[in-house]
């Protein structure tokens, strides 16, 4: 050990103040030189700060119990007063007090007790009371360290302001920020709530292959990856659609998969590498059930964590109640265009409309393309009230049925809230012909550059070609339900890790 640090351990108190980190580690290595465990094995938890304050709500102030529990948690405030040490230490559930009183420790516990730093975790055994301010709490007879912090918390231990240290650090952000464990929690009931409405609606979930030896189910561009044993490129899953999709084949008639899904593409608010989503497939189900299904799942989650249908997000209020509105995305790219977008204009014509709203595209975008922009640069943000847009372009959809009225359409929709898109939805298409023909559609648009679009799958295909029946599939962004039932304005806010440049 140096000098300096052996005299930093043999006499904290000459620990420079500018440096807390030096401070601690020399309170470390005091309390390892007096034969103190900072590190304990185990300590048994009897109550919790919630259960506590449930359990002693009727508790006068000035009033002491003869009640007993065993309780843990971060210190988070200290005040000495002398014979009198208040310590509030923070639980999963919430904050308590610890009234520490020298005549119930003994003198050697209690100075123990007094060196102890904010950040450390704390156990004490003792009974419940009531300060006479009303501050319910426990008086310990034991009082004991089991893990010494080394990093101070950050100075006002009930906020952290700075967005990156927040998502860097979100160990730290999780301690100090109260209101972020209770989004994450909230995250937690929704997917809990996501899984209650599916299973008592007859779906079954499954684990599908996260590693694919092709990657399918969107149009998006993959990670990839090697496995070495068998010398073959895997990719990262974008979706997990076809193999879903495989076990309707197989004779399974409702399936849904919670899954993490990978793209690599730009991030944003709204856009992390790896995020998660909702998908169902519904044998005999088409377009119309599955906006039944996502209609009912938003509801259920929404009235079974916040116990309403009104809510506001960033400002806004939304109502959630059905029915929701049902609208085509040409009737409402038109109305917002001020004349017709169709399929009955002419490419020139839609090109023309494409420059009159500054909406961009490339020279190879066909006429569905076209209609696809407008709607998304004219349409979809004024949407702010749950809206199912339906009857999208066949190009912009290569696994959705052809509508039987007009084969330039398909039957899918979109829901969007907020105007933003929170699920896709469609009647999938089961003809392997045409399946065959939009993948090679694709993989021709892929040899051009597109780096997002399909690849042909054979085996999916041969799967097709052993029959699949008619089928509606759905796919559920389930963070940015989160965010919208938590009222949070970044993916970011509801990712315990989002994804983040590495640091220096």
């Amino acid at each position: 050990m140096a000098d300096e640090e052996r005299s930093l351990a043999e006499n904290p108190s000459v620990a420079s103040p500018d440096d807390p980190f030096a401070t601690r580690r020399a309170r470390l290595e005091a309390l390892r030189g007096r034969g103190v465990q900072p590190y304990r094995d185990r300590w048994d938890v009897t109550a919790h700060a919630a259960q506590l304050d449930e359990d002693y709500a009727q508790l006068e102030a000035g009033s002491e119990t003869q009640d007993v529990v065993s309780v843990a948690g971060r210190l988070v405030a200290k005040r000495d007063q002398g014979k009198v040490i208040f310590l509030v230490i923070r639980d999963a559930t919430g904050d308590l007090q610890l009234f520490t009183r020298v005549n119930a420790l003994g003198e050697q516990m209690f100075e123990s007790a007094r060196e102890f730093d904010v950040g450390d975790w704390i156990g004490a055994v003792g009974t419940v009371m009531r300060t006479r301010r009303g501050e319910l709490s426990v008086a310990p007879s034991e009082v004991v360290l089991l893990s010494k912090s080394l990093r101070p918390l950050p100075e006002k231990y009930h906020g952290l302001s700075d967005t990156e240290t927040r998502y860097r650090q979100r160990y730290v952000d999780l301690i100090v920020n109260p209101d972020v464990r209770e989004v994450f929690a909230s995250r937690f009931k929704i997917v809990a709530a996501i899984r209650h409405y599916m299973n008592s609606q007859g779906y079954i979930e499954v684990e599908t292959p996260m590693l694919h030896p092709i990657p399918g189910g969107a149009t998006a561009r993959p990670f990839v990856t090697h496995h070495n044993a068998l010398d073959m490129s895997l990719y990262l899953r974008i979706a997990p659609e076809l193999y879903l999709k495989r076990l309707l084949v197989g004779g399974f008639e409702r399936v849904f998969e919670i899954n993490r899904s990978f793209r690599n593409e730009g991030i944003s608010v709204r856009h992390n590498p790896e995020f998660t989503m909702l998908e169902a497939y519904e044998a005999f189900g088409n377009m119309e059930s599955m906006m039944d299904l996502t209609e009912g799942i938003v509801t259920s989650v929404a009235l079974e964590v916040l116990g309403t249908l009104d809510i506001e997000y960033q400002g806004v209020r939304v109502s959630l109640a059905p029915p929701w509105r049902r609208a085509t995305m040409i009737d409402l790219t038109s109305a917002a265009a001020g004349e017709d977008v169709s399929f009955e204009r002419t490419l020139e014509e839609l090109r023309t409309t494409c420059d009159k709203h500054d909406v961009e595209y490339e020279e190879d975008h066909g006429k569905g393309k076209l209609i696809t922009e407008l709607f998304e640069k004219l349409v979809e943000h004024t949407l702010v009230e749950p809206t199912f847009v339906t009857m999208y372009p066949a190009e912009t959809s290569p696994l959705a049925r052809r509508n039987d009225e007009d084969p330039n359409l398909v039957d899918r929709f979109e829901l969007i809230i907020t105007g933003r898109e929170f699920a896709n939805a469609f009647s999938e298409l089961i003809d392997p012909v045409d399946q065959r023909a939009r993948f090679e559609a694709q993989a021709a648009a892929k040899e051009a550059g597109d780096d997002e679009a399909m690849w042909v799958d054979e085996d999916y295909l041969r799967a097709q070609e052993y029959g699949m029946p008619p089928a509606g599939g759905m796919g559920l962004g389930v963070d940015r339900l989160v965010m919208l039932l938590t009222d949070s304005p970044s993916i970011r806010d509801v990712l315990l890790f989002p994804q983040l440049r590495t640091e220096g």
